[in-house]
């Protein structure tokens, strides 16, 4: 069964869905042309060619037609740095919270699939300034209170906080490990009069020479395609609480071209920075983003 937003309510805690999550989805893959992904990914990697063979095990070879070698706590040390935009925009569709429920909850499927593999894991979260930055650790301990920083997340009501990514991103640039894998959620939403400035702060995450992977959070049906019932509305600016009364189809193809043109210049900045940009839409199933993790860590091996 794919796991999707809608069926996420109806499960228990935050530390067993993540570990439903990750496992339901190691099992997929086992079952999909991606099986190279073992299910035994915390004990093994893939051989490279040229290297020593000793550690090869012949027993998931006879298995998978793959080989595998043998692999060591000493041997993994990727340390990831999660980005979690938690300011008032993120809290939409507000009758669900919808954009960070989805967000937490891959954020958490995300730091047991790094635990699990012994790798050290860190959260951040952000509105227009970082409001908590854990140690980046590998314990299970760290990560059952990195499961409690979630839930309380997930508690709390929004205080109509803006977002200020370029400023965040340039504060964690600077102070987490050179060669992080950093993993950002967020709408990107910015209160700022110049995308540049955005552009300029996760180009800093990059000069840096951190691995980057964006994971740009929308619900699509109506933040990129404005669909609404075609009668009066009330908009609610959830960042400054502003509001306006209209029309939906007065200004959907306005609205159209001015996200379009957002969304496409932020992807192509992305692809000239070589970070990876993936858009997520809440009402898809999470597995695109367990696989986007994966494909990103297997390169970077």
């Amino acid at each position: 069964m794919k796991l999707t937003l809608d069926k996420i309510r109806e499960f228990g805690n935050i530390e067993l869905l993540a570990k439903q999550m990750v496992e339901g989805f190691i099992t997929g893959l086992h079952r999909s042309p991606f099986h190279g992904f073992s299910v035994e990914f915390a004990e093994h990697r893939l051989y490279n060619t040229g290297e020593s063979t000793r550690h090869i095990d012949w027993k998931v070879f006879a298995k998978t037609d793959k080989l595998f070698v043998k692999r060591y706590e000493e041997e993994t040390n990727l340390r990831c740095q999660i980005l979690l935009d938690v300011s008032s925009s993120m809290y939409y569709p507000k009758e669900t919270k919808g954009k960070l429920t989805f967000s937490v909850f891959a954020a958490a499927a995300l730091a047991y699939m790094l635990q699990k593999q012994r790798d050290a894991v860190s959260i951040a979260t952000f509105d227009n300034k970082i409001i908590e930055h854990t140690p980046c650790k590998s314990t299970t301990i760290h990560l059952h209170q990195l499961f409690l920083l979630l839930q309380r997340i997930l508690d709390t009501d929004s205080n109509l906080q803006s977002t200020l990514a370029s400023k965040v991103f340039h504060e964690i640039a600077e102070k987490i490990h050179k060669r992080s894998l950093v993993v950002i959620f967020s709408d990107m939403f910015e209160q700022i009069e110049d995308a540049q400035e955005l552009f300029g702060a996760l180009q800093h995450l990059k000069h840096q020479q951190h691995e980057v992977l964006l994971f740009h959070v929308v619900d699509k049906k109506t933040e990129q395609d404005f669909v609404f019932e075609n009668r009066p509305h009330e908009f609610i600016d959830l960042e400054t609480g502003e509001k306006v009364k209209l029309q939906p189809n007065q200004i959907q193809d306005s609205y159209r071209k001015q996200i379009t043109e957002f969304s496409q210049a932020l992807k192509m900045k992305c692809g000239q920075y070589k970070i990876d940009f993936i858009e997520v839409d809440i009402a898809q199933p999470f597995e695109d983003v367990l696989y986007a993790y994966m494909v990103k860590r297997a390169k970077m091996r």
